[in-house]
């Protein structure tokens, strides 16, 4: 089995374009991606009727098994495979079911906390926040929210201003400082460009240690 060469981190906010650009650098790459959603670590509620899985804030680093998702990151970093848990957002559980994810070249792992927590930090070769105005991201929300999730709109409105809102404030947002690349309005080419680059010249290689990228900041 081989042992990946590349860890990658991709935050932002909700609706950001996190995935696109996830999906873009797998294909410019050309590599097998394993990709970890760090949605699918939120903590298990069985405990807990609908009714009260319904109010927890989801968007507080405190929702997320931190502990499973550094194991498991650990466990493909040494080239072996995982089950990797999945979360039903309609139920607002974890379901039964786990998939097995094998270990490839390039991991990443993308979500809006995905440069939170520092063990994790730890464990990433690149850090990439995308940024997006928060008209759109709130427009992407509610569109996955209400068409993907099956959630009403009033009820996606409401957990938008009394919890996405101000725990993006307080907790995403400030995560920028850790990234290597800032990429601006969701999926830009040139910054698309930057990571192919880096992303093939460390494969082509024997592995370094991180070196820092140039931010393309454009706000």
């Amino acid at each position: 089995m081989s042992i990946p060469s590349f860890v990658i981190g991709i935050a932002g906010g909700t609706g950001a374009g996190k995935t696109s650009v996830a999906r873009d650098v797998a294909e410019a790459v050309g590599e097998a991606v394993t990709r970890i959603p760090v949605d699918n670590y939120y903590e298990d509620l069985s405990h807990l009727e609908y009714e009260e899985r319904t109010e927890v804030n989801y968007d507080h680093p405190s929702a997320f098994e931190w502990e499973l998702l550094r194991e498991q990151l650990d466990t493909l970093s040494m080239g072996q495979p995982i089950e990797m848990p999945q979360y039903d957002f309609e139920r607002h559980n974890r379901m039964d079911e786990t998939v097995t994810v094998e270990p490839t070249d390039v991991i990443v792992v993308e979500g809006i906390l995905a440069l939170y927590d520092d063990v994790i930090l730890e464990m990433l070769d690149l850090c990439v926040y995308v940024m997006t105005d928060a008209d759109v991201r709130i427009l992407r929300r509610i569109q996955r929210d209400v068409i993907d999730r099956g959630r009403n709109l009033e009820g996606v409105i409401d957990q938008y201003l009394e919890t996405v809102k101000p725990m993006h404030e307080r907790f995403v947002a400030p995560t920028k400082k850790h990234a290597d690349v800032i990429i601006p309005e969701g999926v830009n080419r040139m910054a698309i460009d930057l990571l192919t680059e880096k992303i093939e010249s460390e494969l082509s290689e024997e592995f370094e240690p991180r070196e820092p990228l140039e931010t393309l900041d454009h706000d």
